[in-house]
């Protein structure tokens, strides 16, 4: 039985991409004209004036605001990671999701520094997706309930959501995911991830191909996330979507975050208007992707952590960007001369 056959458990998660909303043109206008009659020079703030008027297109607020901004991190196993593509066992997704609890990893302190809430979303830590070389790695029914779990992180009143994630070998699912989109050769869409020596390097290239290879060509966007990626990929499409719907925008991390972005643009390409990518990832095929995707990133650091690091780094910028628009003086309330 083919996977069109087999039932319709994508139906609800079509009906949603298909009736997202659009931005909210009457709230970007007016950051726009608020931004002409502040105190500084047109378009002295660069990227940070274009960055506040997204936050309020997308939230539909004239006056932005970022008051409860939260990091999510997506923690999932999957079976390839016994195939020696990593540089760590699989233990450690436990254990860093420990890590995060204890307060003790990089994400933790830049979500402090930035007064950014974080939870963390632990998806079956001891049921590993089948390896994807082999198998898919989900059921159809699993994987449409799987986006609706990562839906509820868009949830509780939020108003900027960050994505990042946690998972051994997932650098190998997103390039499967990248490499069945994209085409090309898996060499293209792999890196070293956590660390992997030459030899590690080769077993994963040949791990991404043999999967791809596996499913064929033919498959629909959610195919390809059924059939390649991880439950956190999964879950974060749905945080993609549920963010969209409830008009809260979205700050995309790094290599793997963005193959869940990659699918829900490959079903409908402005479906991920309301996400900015927070950095481009020193992992090797990070760039690419985002250049085929049209997007460019917020920031350069050679960063390559994930845990949704690079996102909480940008969210800084964003609500920096957002706090100069709405608390900035006009020229007529400073009493300062505008431009001839």
């Amino acid at each position: 039985m083919t996977h069109a056959e087999s039932g319709r458990p994508f139906a609800d998660i079509e009906r949603i991409v298909a009736e997202l909303p659009g931005p909210d043109e009457a709230a970007a206008a007016a950051v726009r004209a608020r931004d002409a009659v502040l105190t500084k020079p047109a378009g002295s703030l660069g990227r940070l004036e274009a960055i506040a008027e997204w936050v309020a297109a997308w939230q539909g607020r004239e006056k932005p605001a970022i008051t409860r901004p939260m990091v999510a991190v997506f923690a999932a196993n999957h079976g390839i990671a016994a195939r020696g593509v990593s540089a760590f066992p699989a233990a450690v997704t436990q254990q860093m999701v420990q890590n995060f609890a204890a307060g003790g990893a990089a994400i933790n302190q830049i979500c402090e520094a930035y007064g950014l809430g974080l939870k963390v979303f632990e998806l079956a830590l001891e049921q590993p997706t089948p390896d994807i070389v082999e198998a898919d790695a989900f059921e159809e029914s699993a994987c449409a309930a799987t986006i609706a779990y990562g839906m509820e992180a868009a949830a509780g009143g939020i108003d900027l959501l960050c994505l990042g994630e946690m998972g051994i070998a997932n650098t190998s699912v997103a390039a499967a995911v990248y490499h069945a989109l994209f085409g090309g050769e898996a060499s293209d869409w792999v890196g070293r991830g956590t660390g992997v020596d030459d030899a590690g390097l080769e077993r994963k290239a040949e791990a991404v191909a043999a999967a791809v290879s596996r499913i064929g060509a033919g498959n629909t966007p959610l195919e390809v996330l059924c059939r390649l990626g991880g439950r956190e990929i999964a879950a974060m499409v749905g945080a993609i979507l549920a963010a969209r719907s409830e008009r809260v925008p979205v700050i995309v991390d790094g290599f793997v975050v963005t193959a869940a972005a990659a699918i829900v643009q490959a079903m409908r390409p402005d479906a991920i208007d309301h996400c900015l990518f927070a950095h481009s990832s020193a992992e090797a095929g990070h760039a690419a992707v985002l250049q085929k995707m049209g997007k460019t990133p917020l920031l350069d650091l050679g960063m390559r952590l994930g845990e949704g690091t690079g996102a909480a780094l940008a969210a800084g910028i964003v609500k920096a960007a957002v706090a100069t628009h709405t608390g900035m003086a006009t020229f007529d309330e400073a009493g300062v001369a505008g431009k001839d």
